[in-house]
């Protein structure tokens, strides 16, 4: 058996890319049971379990470290074994259960479909269900938040997570091949479970860096494709390049203002998360129709990424020979 460090040429990855986005936009997504996210989540909780219960700060920080490091490489090892035993099997082989397997790796029907329920459940005047709607799409408490601020929540999610639920895995998938879509899928799960302050502030300190890093560049790439998007789609890319500049400062994370920066803008709403940011302040309030919009947005900069992607595909074949 050849082993390779891009187990399908440049050409067969593009296919299965294109053929992974046909499977996300027609597809469920699979269950749990079967989901390799939901497997790393698992992987991710027992190492949290097993770590060392002393040593307080110090040993909680370095076991973050190790899980930081543990949990991509194995995911990464695990499929890149994966993808060449399906070279082995054939062209067909290959592409195909590549699609398959690179389709659990990003969302971009799941993300505008989340979305898209909270705008359902607004615009039938159910603020309540539209509530519970943003638990699949932000972590914050949202029990009391108004009704700009439900939608305000859903339009920063759906901006923030062009970033990380499709821009930032298809690049990735474009440099290293499959194992680094898992790789990156699997740094992102480790952030969203463990990356923040409080239970987790010293355990998750290298996860969180560690997902800032990876997404410096996804995160610029999906505002300036924002801003693009908005622009073909009838929006002012002044206005959202004015609060790209403004909103990349706002928040606490280096990489989401950026997003969320350039939807405010093209939107023209204020983006407030309380007690966090406020951009685009002196804007209008956001409502329901507005959900609608970052979505159709969204779909757009899913486009722009895709090209990007097969760009990249293409300049890695012809560096690689």
């Amino acid at each position: 058996m050849e082993w390779r460090v891009w187990p399908g040429e440049w050409y067969l990855d593009a296919g299965a890319l294109i053929i992974a986005l046909a499977l996300d936009l027609t597809l469920r997504e699979l269950p749990n049971s079967a989901h390799p996210v939901a497997w790393m989540g698992k992987l991710i909780m027992r190492l949290e379990v097993i770590g060392p219960s002393k040593g307080g700060r110090v040993a909680a920080f370095l076991w973050g470290v190790c899980i930081a490091i543990l949990v991509p490489a194995l995911s990464g090892a695990l499929v890149w074994l994966v993808a060449n035993w399906l070279r082995e099997l054939g062209v067909v082989f290959y592409v195909a259960g590549c699609a398959v397997l690179l389709s659990t790796t990003f969302a971009v029907r799941g993300l505008a479909g989340a979305a898209r329920n909270v705008q359902a459940a607004m615009d039938d005047g159910s603020v309540n269900e539209a509530r519970r709607g943003l638990e699949s799409l932000v972590s914050r408490d949202a029990n009391s938040l108004s009704r700009p601020l439900v939608a305000a929540a859903a339009i920063e999610s759906v901006a923030e997570n062009t970033t990380d639920s499709y821009i930032g895995p298809w690049l990735s998938f474009a440099i290293l091949g499959l194992p680094g879509a898992f790789a990156y899928r699997a740094i992102n799960t480790l952030d969203s479970m463990i990356g923040y302050r409080g239970k987790y502030e010293y355990l998750g300190k290298a996860s969180a860096r560690l997902d800032d890093a990876i997404n410096f560049v996804p995160a610029r790439l999906s505002a300036a494709f924002m801003v693009a998007s908005g622009a073909l789609c009838g929006m002012s890319a002044r206005m959202g390049c004015s609060w790209v500049w403004r909103g990349r400062v706002q928040t606490a994370s280096p990489n989401a203002g950026w997003t969320i920066g350039a939807m405010s803008g093209l939107l023209g709403v204020a983006l407030e998360k309380p007690g966090h940011y406020r951009i685009g302040d002196g804007l209008r309030d956001p409502c329901a129709s507005h959900i609608g919009t970052s979505i159709r947005v969204a779909y757009a900069v899913a486009a722009f990424g895709m090209l990007a992607a097969l760009g990249a595909l293409t300049l890695r074949g012809l560096l690689t020979g």
